[in-house]
């Protein structure tokens, strides 16, 4: 009887160590960078938690290196919440919600009885936006993936002008899972 739980134990403690190496073997961490941002003059960096085989948690990083881009927005991070649709773990069709620290600069311009600019003052608003979005996560069996997505959101707290009221995520990002 002894041998019996003893060989009983051993099993099932072999399928328990064979149950944590199938989990540990699942690899949760995504980087990813966005492409697009690259080629219009900013970077934009991303690290992922993938929590189960339809969810994940995440955090972005965006910051202009191109006077031009530099001109209309200073940075944002922006935390996000993916559930996933598709087969794969983790990949396919998903919905975000995210949330977004944003700094931009706006000029205004000053102008005298003929319309001639007479000063322009540089003015630096942050905000905190709120919104959604959607995309789509094509990985390899390797762990290299692409992925396209699209979000929108509205800032809550500055939004005394129409320019600085709805703010927008837009990427092609290639990426590594590990």
């Amino acid at each position: 009887m002894k041998k019996k739980l003893i060989v009983i134990a051993m099993l099932f403690s072999l399928i328990g160590f064979s149950q944590e190496d199938q989990e540990n073997s699942i690899k949760q961490n995504e980087v990813k960078i966005n492409g697009l941002y690259l080629v219009l003059g900013a970077f934009e960096g991303t690290y992922e938690r993938l929590l189960n085989e339809e969810s994940g948690v995440g955090v972005s990083l965006f910051l202009p290196f191109d006077e031009d881009i530099n001109d209309d927005i200073d940075y944002y991070i922006s935390p996000y919440y993916r559930v996933y649709f598709g087969k794969k773990y983790a990949s396919g069709f998903f919905v975000e919600g995210f949330g977004m620290l944003n700094s931009r600069s706006y000029n205004t311009h000053f102008f005298n009885d003929q319309f001639e600019i007479i000063r322009i003052e540089k003015e630096k608003i942050s905000d905190f936006a709120l919104g959604i979005g959607v995309g789509g996560k094509w990985v390899t069996t390797r762990g290299m993936f692409a992925e396209l997505n699209f979000g929108v959101g509205r800032n809550l707290f500055n939004t005394n002008n129409d320019i600085n009221e709805f703010i927008g995520k837009i990427g092609i990002s290639i990426g590594f899972r590990f």
